[in-house]
């Protein structure tokens, strides 16, 4: 009985122990100069918050202080927490391993905004409902990536570059399906379009370009001008037919690669976007950027239509 009080009491002073011996100093990442965070050990013995390492690891595969390769490391994809550490911390320092937590959930609330601040990929055009596939290699979009998928909003902007300013003043938001990672840090992502956008207002953050945004809508018809635009979509998705059914060696190719022309839609007014197959056929035809840009930017489903109309009159017209 007198052995089981003394282990008792050797238990309880255990915390003490640890907080007399450590300072908060000891428990900070050398490169955030913050109380660890998702502390994680790499195989030369030197710890980090688990961010810092990976935004580190996006420039070059080395350990941040002594260098050793860490290419291996990098290669398996996974990190593991120091969970001994992470005991210690809960032990010693409670109050502001909370604080740390808290601090984090507050920068996850903010990442996860889908109109202020939302990170921008400068770099393709992308349509409502059509699959965008990207190869990701640069730092800033490598953090960038993830950031998106640990916030849960599993979303970015797609802008394309436009002279004399940063990117577009419009653009598609496009939501991650699958990530696949290389054994070097890259990957490849799997994204399709949703809704498109306006930029209100630029800014950058970490690297990379983020904007303040109000999502487009296509305004809504009824009556006599909803019948004329039923006919107009009638006779512009039979064009489209016949330019996949009839088109070149060229248009042949293209529909090999993205399958066939999508249904017509019931209920042409249902989307925000309107009907998908209209984006599909903007996203294979063989149209400027800057056209392209100006259909996704129009908020009139007549007005696309027309110009629909008019590409696909001319290039059933030109000789095979």
């Amino acid at each position: 009985p007198l052995g089981n009080k003394e282990e008792t009491a050797a238990e309880n002073c255990t915390p003490p122990c640890f907080g007399e011996s450590l300072s908060i100093s000891d428990l900070e990442c050398s490169l955030c100069i913050r109380m660890f965070f998702e502390p994680v050990t790499t195989p030369c013995g030197h710890t980090f918050c688990k961010e810092c390492l990976e935004r580190c690891l996006d420039h070059r595969p080395n350990c941040p202080l002594c260098k050793q390769s860490l290419r291996e490391y990098l290669k398996a994809g996974r990190y593991s927490p120091t969970v001994l550490l992470q005991d210690i911390m809960l032990a010693t320092f409670p109050t502001q391993l909370a604080e740390r937590w808290e601090l984090h959930r507050a920068e996850m609330a903010e990442l996860s905004n889908l109109t202020k601040n939302i990170p921008i990929f400068v770099c393709t055009m992308s349509f409502p409902g059509i699959p965008c596939p990207l190869h990701v290699f640069e730092p800033r979009y490598r953090l960038m990536i993830r950031r998106c998928q640990e916030s849960g909003s599993r979303r970015f902007g797609m802008c394309i570059y436009e002279n004399g300013r940063s990117f577009a003043d419009y653009g598609c938001m496009l939501e991650i399906r699958q990530v696949e990672l290389l054994a070097d840090g890259r990957s490849l992502v799997d994204t399709i379009g949703r809704q498109r956008f306006r930029v209100l207002s630029r800014g950058h953050r970490d690297g990379y370009h983020t904007a303040d945004i109000e999502y487009l809508e296509d305004k809504k018809v009824s009556g006599e001008e909803l019948q004329e635009l039923q006919c107009l979509h009638e006779s512009t998705y039979h064009l489209a037919q016949r330019f996949c059914e009839h088109g070149d060696l060229t248009s042949r190719h293209i529909l090999m690669q993205h399958g066939p022309l999508p249904e017509k839609e019931e209920d042409i007014q249902a989307s925000a976007d309107g009907p998908m197959w209209c984006w599909w056929l903007i996203s294979i035809l063989p149209l400027d950027p800057s056209y392209q840009l100006s259909l996704l930017s129009c908020t009139s489903l007549r007005a696309r239509l027309s110009q629909l109309q008019r590409v696909l009159s001319a290039l059933l017209q030109q000789p095979p």
